[in-house]
């Protein structure tokens, strides 16, 4: 190498390493050059050739920070981080480890993994700072690869200058395990001589304080990690630890905290003395001593964090742990099996759902009576409760063993195969029910084998139903038959295991060395962060009243590279619903941090928007153990039925008879726009449309809309007071309704169809299509082709100004589904139904009136449910 060249390189690394503190590039070169003209003097030609070429290096590989943030809601700051630099070790060491021993692709790795990192870590804190707090949400999704950004994160910010990784890793010994192994494979033993561990990865390698009682002095170049199990104890250490290390040395480390599943035990939830709130508690401690530190929360189920009140007990210090600083949320990686896949996603056009937007059939019913032969009543009774196999549990544990067969027909006998059982959160019922599977399984392995035995023939068409109710091209491999598949049920039974996965048990799954084929029993510790490879069949009840806690329940989101049409989950029909719901509100917030993300919105803006969303109010009531008072807002949302009552007469005649009076009312008052071809209303006084809404009875599982919320949000917006649009929307061609509505008489129907499931009311999952949003609109036309709700909103407001929209939708009784489905069936009701949706004007940002509600904790017994899971997790993590 030439002394140019030579020179040249000192000049980048002398500028990438000013370029963290510096203002910009050209600040970079200043101060490079004022630190090397006193030994070299004033540069020559030569010198100043070089100097240029290094400054034009560097530029050249400065990624602009614009690009790294569009996934991320952001309180601004100085930038300093602008991607990997040539210098850095442990992201590419890290990368090709990706590339070149695990086998993902480049372009994943880069795209996937490489881009939102950068985004993460260039909302991180400068660790050239002598001091900082910085605060951060990065929300992924269930089982998505979540760790695999947290990997490149550590990578990119250990390059960048953080000097100790602390992982606040689970609340249990297998889950702290599980995080330290992986670390140390994807991380340390990529470049060994950089780090140094302060964990093991044994039952015993917890957190411990040093023998000299405090941090040793970082070392340049290298980072310390400890993997830090969320139990009282380890926490306490390292507090400890904290406390002891030399205020020099404290001064020197750089801190980046990351809380996996930060939901979990971080967030404040306890109003009495409770361990959850000790963890808490120690978590804000350990922080506070830390001089600069970055604290960066990883979860799935983000609804605790932005439902913290940023200023708690009405003070003004800031929460320690809000993420007051950034709010990030991953996209949604291709390939990935998650709650859209599962349930779907709004039609554009309600009267004529596609099936891409209906979301698979893959969920199977748990009769509600089931429960009584798998849960017991009571923990009183749990200690003489004995289960029994029923034909639900039965037929999910068929199927999983004929799903098994046939991924060894496609040539998947290397890889994992797993089954999850979730049916209590004691601890003896797993053990119970894992005796119970197995002589089960003894005892028809014979017949399992046999396909001209009954329960052969049961199997194989069980097996056969199933593959006709997913799509054909919805796997690439061919379609397996029940024949093909029989070969290879002696092989599934040789291979397969019953392991019991809770604190307690010997006998647990492990996925390291040869491929299993597990039938996982357990509780609460299945539930969150413990990976269950290969999982194709899921049965569970419901065991919280903790709506987050349902959502990570389901292990079977994810990757299902060559068996995307076998996952099947048994559930309850309450369950399925509570799921659906919840899943709709996480959509909801996601979307929202994209919305704002482009709006340029704060965190703390942004949390008085999603700490209002009506459906968030139950979440937050299952959270807290005590009363607590929450604003909801409406404004810029719309909100329609989905779910009738379409079997009691009572309600569907009191609903319709609420809608004519209403009509009849608006036509009186001669507000009835003859202009318009629809039927149309205009400036309808606000009174008439409580009194229909409070006339109206919405279904009991429309938490959102009930009248305390709605009502009571109409009220102290003053919407109320204004006037409305209201509307009655017709199909262009449909049966005239069997009663008239009102002075209108009888109206044309529209079809809508209910899912199969539940069966006690009817759950159509979309009233309105999107273009409803400008149906007062006289001037919509071009715009009725966007498929964004936000922009239609937008167009209407420009149109008709503040003033709220109803809309009335009569829907035949007799409604068939269009095409086959395998979800949807006739609506079967006793009466027409009339079903409402409401757009609201002002801005989704939070602008407009909030109600206060007061939310109640939940009951004795949800209490006891949500205790039994905790002490479960505590004994798991064997904390005394």
């Amino acid at each position: 190498m030439s002394v140019s060249a030579t020179q040249m390189d000192a000049f980048v690394r002398q500028l990438r390493a000013r370029l963290s503190s510096a203002d910009g590039l050209d600040d970079a070169a200043r101060l490079v050059r004022q630190d090397l003209e006193p030994f070299l003097g004033r540069f020559s030609d030569e010198t100043e050739q070089d100097f240029a070429a290094a400054i034009e290096q560097v530029r050249g590989s400065i990624r602009p920070v614009e690009i790294l943030r569009v996934n991320s809601i952001f309180r601004i700051r100085q930038d300093w981080y602008h991607g990997p630099a040539e210098t850095d070790r442990h992201w590419p060491a890290l990368r090709a480890y990706l590339v070149d021993s695990k086998g993902w692709s480049a372009d994943t790795v880069d795209d996937r993994i490489g881009k939102a990192s950068n985004e993460i870590v260039s909302l991180l804190e400068n660790p050239s700072k002598e001091s900082f707090a910085c605060r951060g949400l990065v929300i992924g999704h269930v089982q998505s690869g979540k760790t695999a950004n947290m990997t490149a994160v550590i990578a990119k910010a250990v390059d960048a200058g953080y000097n100790l990784v602390i992982i606040l890793a689970g609340l249990t010994n297998k889950l702290r395990k599980q995080t330290q192994g992986r670390m140390q494979k994807d991380l340390v033993d990529r470049l060994r001589d950089q780090w140094q561990l302060q964990t093991r990865e044994d039952e015993q390698g917890d957190f411990r304080m040093p023998p000299n009682g405090g941090f040793p002095m970082p070392v340049d170049g290298a980072a310390q990690l400890a993997v830090v199990k969320k139990n009282v104890a380890p926490l306490g250490q390292l507090l400890l630890t904290l406390e002891r290390t030399l205020p020099a040395i404290l001064r020197r480390l750089r801190v980046l905290v990351i809380d996996d599943e930060c939901d979990q035990a971080s967030v404040n939830t306890a109003s009495g003395e409770y361990d959850m709130t000790r963890i808490n508690e120690r978590i804000r401690l350990i922080l506070k001593k830390i001089p600069a530190n970055s604290y960066v929360g990883y979860t799935a189920t983000p609804f605790a964090n932005v439902l913290i009140n940023p200023f708690p007990a009405g003070g003004r210090e800031l929460d320690d742990l809000y993420p007051k600083d950034f709010i990030t949320a991953l996209p949604t990686p291709d390939g990935y099996f998650g709650t859209e896949r599962l349930f779907g996603r709004p039609p554009v056009d309600a009267d004529s759902p596609q099936p891409e937007e209906e979301g698979l059939d893959m969920i199977r019913e748990i009769p509600e009576g089931d429960t009584a032969f798998l849960q017991p009543p009571s923990r009183a009774e749990k200690d003489h409760f004995q289960p029994r196999m029923t034909e639900s549990l039965e037929d999910a544990v068929l199927y999983f063993l004929a799903s098994c067969a046939a991924r060894r027909f496609r040539g998947d006998a290397d890889s994992h195969m797993s089954m999850l059982i979730h049916t209590s959160a004691y601890v003896i019922m797993h053990e119970r029910l894992a005796t119970l599977v197995k002589a089960w399984l003894e005892v028809i392995a014979d017949q399992i084998t046999d396909p001209g035995s009954a329960l052969g023939t049961r199997m194989l068409g069980l097996w056969e139903a199933e593959q006709q109710r997913v799509p054909d091209d919805l796997c690439a491999l061919p379609y397996v038959t029940g024949h093909q598949l029989m070969p290879f049920m002696a092989a599934v039974l040789e291979a397969l295991e019953v392991p019991v996965e809770n604190g307690t048990s010997d006998d647990r799954i492990n996925y390291d060395g040869s491929p299993r084929t597990y039938i996982v029993i357990g509780g609460s510790i299945l539930a969150r962060g413990l990976t269950i490879e290969g999982l194709c069949v899921s049965y569970f009840l419901r065991t919280s009243s903790q709506y987050d806690t349902l959502l990570q329940m389901g292990r079977w989101f994810g990757y299902r590279p060559g068996y995307e049409d076998m996952p099947r989950i048994w559930m309850t029909d309450s369950l399925s619903t509570a799921f659906r719901s919840l899943a709709l509100i996480e959509a909801e917030i996601r979307g929202d941090v994209a919305e704002y993300a482009v709006r340029k919105t704060t965190p703390m803006e942004f949390a008085v928007r999603v700490r209002s969303i009506p459906g968030m109010a139950i979440t937050a009531a299952s959270k807290m153990r005590a009363a607590i008072l929450t604003d909801v807002s409406y404004a810029g949302k719309h909100v329609q039925t989905i779910r009738f009552d379409h079997r009691r007469p009572e309600i569907v005649r009191g609903n319709w008879t609420a809608a004519a009076h209403l009509m009849t009312q608006a036509t009186d008052l001669g507000l009835r726009d003859r202009e318009s071809a629809r039927i149309l209303f205009r400036g309808v006084p606000g009174r008439l449309i409580v009194q229909f809404l409070r006339a109206y009875s919405v279904q009991a599982s429309h938490r959102e809309l009930s009248a305390e919320f709605l009502l009571g949000y109409i009220e102290a917006s003053g919407d109320s007071a204004r006037t409305w649009n209201v509307g009655v929307v017709e199909p262009k061609s449909g049966e005239p309704s069997a009663a008239p509505m009102g002075e209108l008489g009888p109206v044309r129907l529209s079809t809508r169809t209910r899912l199969e499931r539940p069966d006690d009311f009817a759950d159509i999952k979309a009233l309105m299509s999107r273009r409803d949003v400008l149906f007062d609109c006289a001037d919509g036309g071009e715009a009725a082709a966007e498929t964004d709700w936000t922009r239609l909103k937008a167009v209407r407001a420009g149109v008709v100004g503040n003033v709220p929209l109803l809309l009335l939708y009569p829907i035949d009784r007799n409604s068939t589904p269009r095409r086959p489905s395998g979800q949807r069936v006739g609506l079967e009701a006793v009466g027409d139904l009339v079903g409402f949706g409401i757009v609201f004007p002002g801005s989704a940002d939070g602008s407009g009136g909030y109600y206060s509600v007061r939310l109640e904790p939940p009951s004795a017994d949800d209490l006891e449910d949500i205790e039994d899971e905790i002490a479960e997790q505590l004994e798991a993590g064997r904390v005394h």
